[in-house]
């Protein structure tokens, strides 16, 4: 600190002039101290500086002393010293709590993180008051404001704003009833072993008339039982988990699981990992006891509530706790071995022909779009065996400016060339009968919708969007279904001739849309997971939002050879000719697709899958999540289908390598989305909002963590009670921890999230 200007050299003035009593502090000390004779020494008077100003003199006399610190003065000042270090979560929280109840003060001071000091002005001096290791500094007392920390050897940080840039006047004021009210309330939040003497000595009351922290299992589960999981927020079902593991630890991690089912939203995997990141600190049997009496729960009298109550009986858990301890772990899943093929035949060479055109090639879009566009070729001229179809729902997710277009106009361009333009849907669907009418005019149709999200956010929310628009999502699910059938249109009392019913006979509507992600996922709700809506989209997000630049794209010209094999696919294989090549049945005409046949290793491929995917879903009964697990093999089949066409459409057969391929796409991308779903969809806005900012720390804080000025500046969808509150919840939730980092100019509070562990 010699080779530049001391604490008090810089800060000094300033702070006088702001108003607060300042007093010298020795260097790598706590200690107010004065320099005499070229060394330091106490500094006993320091006391008198609460009643007067510093001098001129004075803070010219300290300006000069070697390495000397800054101490505020206790009186005019009183400040919150949260002196927690084992728990950065409680110390949030305490923090949190200071700030609801004493006032939203920018002045916080962090030495050793998580440890923490909240500055305000006291309306009158009061004596401090301790609670270890909590207390209210005041009268008689002092706080470091500079120097170098004694154990980090690192400054004192002020993350939020310099105390020498606010006014003592500008700061909250707080009396000492406010302070004690405060601490009492602070305090209860402390685990019972770790709060002071005078409060543990006291005897426990009875859960009917307070808070009760331990409970018992058989209580905690006739409680639960008249608080029925119709579906909860997430901000309810977390405060219930919280509690149960509050009140019989691990032991409730069974009871946890068992009520989080009850909801169709429950996804036992989330649970798990959610319930291994619980610490709760403030909460327990009391919460789950009070809300089930609210509800009309009458407890046994022989019934023991208390869990801290001495007893001889065996524990109540201890089977339960000796189940727990003799379960193997559960070995981590291996890592996902996908790697994006592409694949062979007229898929494969209209994909690569995309990628090698683009100005920044993206893969998975071009295949996306690729089998779409062929789909839609094929339709009613194949299918498989069991009558599936190539009709596709593809989303291509991408970030703004990752050449998402490219795609489509590859694809309006081939068609155009190959004379198959009436294929093509327009660019965007204006109403649920504008979708039926073009699909009746062109049954085998393709769609490709840029912005998906913004389309998809309309028609999704039956809530705020007319009817003509919500109604698009609706034909889209029935036209899914109705590829292998009839399509009956809509009746209407009065048939004039223009509002005739509209049947159409095995269509063959194929979807390709682009969106970013922000987009996409804030339009689902978790309703568009459990109907099945989601199910039937296959979303591809890119794995490189922006890869480098071809700088040989220019001016296109399709093969001949790609614009010959769409013609043939959408003559069936050459069984049109003439000029009935590539022309598609009118809508109510009887049609007789190709049957492809699937060969034994294909069949054997399947077999398996079907194997897989009924135990998962055994497994994840009750879920959002049987929608999508459910579709995977039939989207799979679909893919395979397309694939083997494009290979040979004259006499195409599925292959075990069309299976194995299919399959592999369809279940990585499958588990992409459910990740996704688990991150982003959300019911309500304060799910949503907690889910957006977990993943904001999630993505954007790297090894270090998310600085705490950088998560201000991306969360400003929210305000800063939202913020912290939200904040708290992630941490108690053990979603989300805190620690001090280091930059150029100070060290400053970052967010890390939480991967739980399988």
């Amino acid at each position: 600190m010699s080779a530049v200007a001391s604490f008090m050299a810089r800060f000094g003035a300033r702070l006088v002039a702001n108003g607060y009593p300042i007093i010298p502090i020795q260097p790598g000390t706590k200690k107010p101290g004065c320099h005499r004779g070229g060394g330091w020494r106490d500094y006993p008077a320091w006391t008198r500086h609460a009643a007067r100003a510093t001098t001129d003199l004075e803070l010219q006399l300290w300006s000069a002393w070697p390495d000397a610190g800054i101490g505020i003065v206790g009186g005019a000042v009183a400040a919150v010293d949260i002196d927690i270090a084992y728990d950065a979560e409680l110390a949030l929280r305490i923090e949190q709590l200071a700030r609801e109840r004493l006032g939203d003060t920018p002045a916080l001071r962090i030495g050793r993180a998580p440890k923490r000091l909240l500055v305000y002005r006291a309306i009158e001096p009061f004596k401090g008051i301790k609670r270890h290791p909590l207390e209210v500094l005041c009268l008689g007392q002092q706080f470091v404001a500079y120097a170098v920390h004694p154990a980090t050897n690192r400054p004192y940080d002020w993350p939020e704003e310099s105390l020498a840039d606010l006014d003592l006047a500008s700061l909250p004021a707080i009396t000492e009833e406010q302070a004690r009210a405060f601490l009492d309330e602070a305090i209860a939040l402390l685990p019972q072993a770790l709060r002071p003497a005078e409060l543990t000595a006291r005897p426990s009351k009875a859960p009917r008339g307070g808070h009760v922290q331990q409970g018992t299992p058989d209580a905690v589960q006739a409680a639960l039982d008249h608080i029925p999981n119709a579906d909860l927020d997430y901000d309810s079902w977390v405060r219930i988990g919280l509690a149960i593991k509050g009140a019989i630890g691990e032991a409730g991690a069974e009871l946890f699981a068992a009520w989080s089912a009850q909801s169709a939203k429950d996804v036992a995997e989330f649970t798990a990992k959610t319930w291994a990141g619980f610490r709760p600190t403030s909460i327990g049997a009391g919460t789950i006891y009070h809300l089930a009496m609210e509800r009309g729960w009458k407890p046994d009298a022989g019934l023991a509530l208390d869990g801290a109550a001495p007893r001889t009986a065996v524990h109540p858990a201890a089977g339960m706790l000796a189940k727990i301890g003799s379960s193997p772990a559960v070995p981590p899943p291996e890592a996902d071995p996908f790697k994006l093929v592409i694949p062979d035949g007229l898929v494969g060479e209209l994909t690569r022909y995309m990628v090698s055109t683009a100005r920044r090639s993206q893969p998975i879009l071009s295949l996306g779009a690729s089998l779409c566009a062929i789909g839609s070729l094929m339709g009613r001229k194949y299918r498989t065996e069991s009558n599936l179809r190539s009709n596709l729902y593809i989303v291509g997710v991408a970030d703004s400016g990752s050449g998402k277009n490219h795609s489509r106009e590859v694809i309006n361009e081939l068609f155009v060339a190959a004379g198959l333009v009436d294929h093509l849907g327009g660019n965007k669907i204006a109403s649920g009968a504008g979708l039926l009418t073009a699909v009746h005019r062109q049954p085998a149709i393709l769609f490709q919708i840029d912005e998906f999200g913004m389309f998809l956010a309309a028609a999704a929310d039956r809530r705020r969007s007319p009817q003509h628009l919500t109604a698009i999502l609706d034909n889209m699910t029935e036209l899914y279904t109705a590829a292998g059938s009839v399509f009956l249109g809509a009746e209407y009392a009065n048939r004039d001739g223009h509002n005739e019913r509209r049947d159409i006979n095995q269509p063959c509507l194929c979807v390709y849309g682009t969106t970013t992600p922000v987009n996409f996922w804030n339009a689902l709700q978790g309703s568009n997971v459990i109907d099945g809506s989601l199910a039937r989209f296959i979303i591809v997000p890119t794995e490189d939002d922006y890869p480098e630049e071809n700088p040989d794209t220019g001016i296109r010209v399709p093969p001949a050879s790609l614009v010959d094999g769409l013609r043939l696919v959408a003559a069936g294989g050459g069984r049109q000719t003439g000029n009935l090549a590539g022309r598609t049945a009118g809508p109510e005409t009887a049609v007789d697709p190709m049957v492809v046949p699937m060969q034994a290793g294909a069949k054997d491929a399947f077999r398996e899958l079907s194997r897989e995917i009924t135990r998962e879903l055994r497994e994840a009964r009750g879920t959002a999540f049987t929608a999508i697990l459910a579709r995977i093999g039939e989207n799979a089949q679909k893919l395979a289908l397309i694939r083997a066409v494009g290979i040979d459409p004259v006499a195409p057969a599925v292959s075990s390598e069309d299976a194995e391929w299919a399959i592999g796409l369809v279940r990585h991308y499958a588990l992409r989305t459910m990740t996704a779903v688990e991150r982003h969809v959300a019911d309500n806005e304060t799910e949503r909002s907690h889910k957006r900012v977990l993943e904001i720390i999630r993505s954007g804080g790297g090894d270090d963590g998310l600085g705490k000025s950088e998560l201000t500046r991306r969360t400003q969808f929210v305000d800063k009670r939202q913020r912290d509150e939200i904040l708290a919840t992630l941490l108690e939730a053990g979603l989300v921890t805190m620690a001090m980092r280091s930059t150029a100019t100070k060290p400053s509070l970052s967010y890390r999230a939480v991967e739980a562990r399988q």
